[in-house]
């Protein structure tokens, strides 16, 4: 595997199943195309940027090379640390930075990292944007200061100011939440969120027990909260005596949560359960990306609202927020971004916002996962050889459903076909022969049959 360049940034390994693919001449590289981007584009005129890091092991090294960079670009470094991606989102225009470098590989296992780019507003860059970055450094003409212009660097935490927006926020009920008096369990991965977490639930008055709750990077599972990696913290619950359960990945801006029983809540209702609250306090638009569950858009229409879909990535989401003026929005994948506070995925104003609601309607989290509608997403995908046109594939079946009545398709992400009671979307991989195929219904069985009966017509024209 080779190192993975996008418009975010840069993501490989540092040794591990796929040997060392992000290596330290990579990490100069790109952050001095970075650098150069940064100063070529407007910015706050501070000559500051920030960079915050989560736990993974690699991240002290990294950290090292990305400050040096910088300092030796002129740059003024303020390093805050092991931080949450929000939190390094939030710090750069706290700070009024000209940009910000997160270095984390988000929810990947322990021998990754990666560079997440931030522009003068603490959101990620643009597709424009970031295929400047990676047109720099791949001519690296890059111009480092001279010794009586080399950046300063400092040290500062943002986690107080980050907890104190999140309880600002106008629908961050803390006093309902204080009297619930919720109990509360959290598997923060063995990273940041071990750190900043208990800070928010403490300024909240919820009673908690942390699970791999140590800053370490050593991950005590597989890091996306998945159903199949979350056996211990459902365990736990089983046990009784706790109110939920909350999980976050590696870099705190995915949330999951458990409900009182020790089942599921699902992934997908994280924005979905926000986005209800929101609304029923804020009506207005909201936006998700093609892959997240139908869910958000029954929920948005029950309250008069208007929903938009957006192409996979965070960035499209925001970009189609800001278009259509959403009062929430976000990815089926945990991912909250909630405008008030700041346009990036959030768990802390997920966390605040989801149990404001929760002592509001003052059930049990069971019960209000049963108040929303019910689908299931099944993922496959279709392996191909290197030299298949996929492009041509997806054209072919783009094709093929305009042409039948029942059936609506959206091209501006693959393709995404969706019918009345169900919906497939196909995805292009950026870094492998294949074909992601997700497909959602009001069941398992019905959402995997109709992902698979698509898998056969893409493979038809295959043959």
């Amino acid at each position: 595997m080779s190192l993975i360049k996008s418009i975010s940034g840069i993501r490989g390994t540092i040794g591990g199943p796929a040997g060392d693919t992000l290596n330290p001449l990579d990490i100069v590289k790109f952050t001095s195309a970075y650098a150069t981007f940064i100063r070529k584009s407007t910015t706050n005129g501070s000559n500051k940027i920030v960079v915050g890091r989560d736990a993974r092991i690699s991240g002290e090294m990294v950290k090292n090379v990305v400050c040096g960079t910088l300092l030796g670009m002129g740059y003024d470094v303020v390093n805050i640390g092991l931080a949450s991606t929000p939190t390094t989102e939030l710090a750069v225009t706290m700070a009024g930075a000209d940009g910000g470098i997160i270095i984390t590989a988000s929810h990947n296992p322990r021998h990754w990292n990666a560079l997440k780019l931030l522009n003068n507003k603490g959101e990620f860059l643009t597709a424009a944007d970031g295929a400047e970055v990676l047109a720099l450094a791949e001519a690296e003409a890059f111009e480092y200061a001279d010794v009586d212009n080399l950046g300063k660097y400092s040290e500062e935490s943002f986690d107080e100011r980050h907890i104190d927006s999140v309880m600002n926020l106008k629908l961050t009920d803390a006093e309902a939440i204080k009297k619930a008096g919720f109990k509360v369990v959290v598997d923060s991965i063995n990273s940041v969120g071990g750190i900043i977490l208990p800070a928010l639930l403490d300024r909240l008055g919820v009673e908690y027990k942390f699970l791999n709750g140590d800053a370490t990077g050593d991950f005590a599972h597989n890091p996306e909260p998945l159903e199949k990696n979350l056996q211990g913290i459902m365990d736990e619950l089983k046990k009784g005596g706790y109110d939920l359960g909350i999980v976050v990945d590696p870099d705190v801006d995915r949330l999951a949560f458990i409900c009182e029983d020790g089942t599921m809540y699902g992934e997908e209702y994280t924005l979905v359960s926000v986005a209800d609250y929101i609304l029923s306090h804020t009506p207005g638009a909201t936006v998700s990306n093609l892959s997240s569950t139908r869910a958000l858009r029954d929920v948005t229409e029950k309250h008069g609202g208007k929903y938009s879909a957006a192409a996979v990535g965070e960035v499209n989401v925001t970009t189609k927020m800001k278009e259509v003026g959403a009062v929430i929005g976000g990815e089926g994948n945990g991912g909250v971004i909630y405008p008030e506070s700041h346009y990036g995925r959030d768990a802390l104003v997920g966390i605040a916002l989801f149990l404001s609601s929760l002592a509001q309607k003052g059930c049990k989290v069971s019960e209000l996962r049963k108040t929303f509608p019910e689908y299931f997403i099944a993922k496959n995908r279709i392996d191909l050889t290197p030299d298949t046109d996929v492009d041509a594939l997806l054209l072919e079946v783009k094709k093929m459903y305009d042409a039948q009545p029942d059936a609506q398709v959206n091209d501006i992400d693959g393709v995404k076909i969706d019918f009345p009671d169900k919906w497939v979307h196909l995805r292009k991989s950026n870094t492998e022969p294949i074909i992601r195929v997700y497909s959602e219904a009001h069941t398992m069985e019905e959402a995997d049959e109709i992902g698979k009966k698509i898998m056969d017509v893409v493979l038809g024209y295959v043959k």
